[in-house]
């Protein structure tokens, strides 16, 4: 059994069909179509090793919350989880914490990366997967700076980054005018259409026998013992009901704090939502995908379309649209790439989604330390797409008791218990 149908879940559920397990889908969304990985930029990202707490990053954090424009937002509220969330942010964002994850974080990028070169030819392609790598732009001296000492301890981990000044970015982007002074390029990363592939993988997913049922929410669970035997749900306008389980995995995304609760589990999480447009025609198309490191905006090409995406906005599951932050993306875009219009951005819809934010910045994926037959594979924040599937495939083997084929002991499921 499988709570949740965004990417992890689906993930999972297809290396476990692959085992040879019968695989059930339970997806509170009613037509699949909006969870968190549908709308995001898409990246495949070995170059982000670094974890989302790291020095500095509360510093600059309070210093964007002037700037309603920023890249980042904690919405101010007397809560114990978001408190509690916070201090444990603040206590992890340590170079002892970058330099015990970031190895561990490359290892399970790479490692997913050369998965979805397998799933490309496992489902046929047709979702956009490409090996453009992908290049961190910067519009100033400083930046490009502080993105060359990222680059001198990715050689450090023995993967290439190659730093240029501004001739060289515009070389790699000829038909593009770009307003930078250099960059980082980083070939080993790709990226595909993320809706794409989440299409295709339920389409595997049901000609393989897997049930899957979206507008179905998880209730509770019934227990025997340290085992779950059931878990317990309501379809959109029916009885609750419930439903036998060998085996139960926990893919919830954002939701999966509240899922943890129901079986003991502590998993801080914040929702940390953000924003995407797509061009449908744009006038300038871009070859590689790129970051605008000053301004933390993800801008990526899927086959004609572009994509332009950003922002981490701590503010609870609030499904309103942030205009103001929505103008920082959009305005930080018309920065970097001066012939784009202003106009281009007005018919594309605003999407936004929820990302699964561990205060630590690393996902929890593992077993459960109170129940016998229970994994967990949640809290990817922005890599959801990235790791997707060496999480399936980490799943798959938890759930089968062997060791898993990668570290990932830090990743513990019981870390905050």
């Amino acid at each position: 059994m499988v709570v949740g149908g965004g990417i992890m879940g689906l993930t999972s559920a297809y290396y476990l069909r692959e085992r040879g397990y019968e695989v059930t889908v339970l997806e509170r969304d009613a037509e699949g179509r909006h969870t968190t990985s549908h709308g995001n930029a898409g990246m495949v990202v070995p170059s982000h090793f670094i974890p989302l707490a790291a020095p500095g990053v509360v510093a600059q954090g309070i210093r964007w919350m002037a700037n309603p424009k920023s890249p980042f937002y904690i919405k101010p509220r007397l809560n114990a989880d978001v408190l509690g969330w916070g201090w444990r942010f603040w206590r992890a964002g340590t170079a002892q914490h970058v330099k015990r994850s970031a190895p561990v974080i490359l290892a399970l990028n790479l490692a997913s990366r050369d998965l979805y070169v397998q799933l490309n030819e496992e489902l046929g392609g047709g979702f956009d997967f490409e090996r453009q790598g992908l290049t961190m732009l910067t519009a100033t001296e400083h930046g490009l700076e502080e993105e060359a000492k990222v680059a001198a301890l990715a050689h450090e981990l023995g993967m290439t980054a190659n730093v240029l000044d501004r001739a060289g970015v515009q070389a790699m982007e000829p038909g593009i005018t770009l307003n930078v002074v250099g960059g980082v390029h980083y070939p080993e990363d790709a990226h595909l259409d993320p809706a794409k592939f989440m299409q295709a993988l339920t389409e595997r997913l049901r000609a393989s026998g897997v049930n899957l049922r979206f507008g179905t929410e998880v209730t509770g669970f019934t227990a025997n013992g340290s085992r779950l035997s059931a878990v317990e749900y309501r379809a959109a306008g029916g009885a609750p009901s419930s439903v036998k389980a060998d085996h139960v995995v926990v893919a919830a995304g954002s939701w999966s704090g509240a899922v943890g609760r129901q079986l003991g589990l502590r998993l801080p999480m914040q929702p940390g939502k953000g924003y995407s447009m797509t061009l449908e025609q744009p006038s300038q198309r871009l070859r590689v995908p790129s970051i605008l490191s000053e301004a933390r905006v993800a801008v990526t090409r899927m086959g004609e379309r572009l994509r332009v995406g950003g922002t981490m906005e701590i503010a609870g599951f609030d499904d309103g649209a942030n205009a103001v932050r929505v103008e920082g993306i959009i305005e930080s875009a018309l920065r970097y790439f001066p012939d784009l219009q202003r106009a281009e951005f007005d018919a594309p819809p605003r999407w936004h989604g929820f990302r699964p934010c561990s205060p630590d910045g690393l996902p929890y994926l593992g077993n459960s330390p109170g129940h016998a037959n229970v994994t967990v594979a949640s809290g990817h924040s922005m890599m959801g797409v990235s790791l997707a599937p060496v999480t399936g495939k980490l799943v798959g083997e938890l759930v089968a008791g062997e060791q898993p084929s990668l570290d990932i002991g830090l990743l513990s499921v019981g870390r905050y218990s």
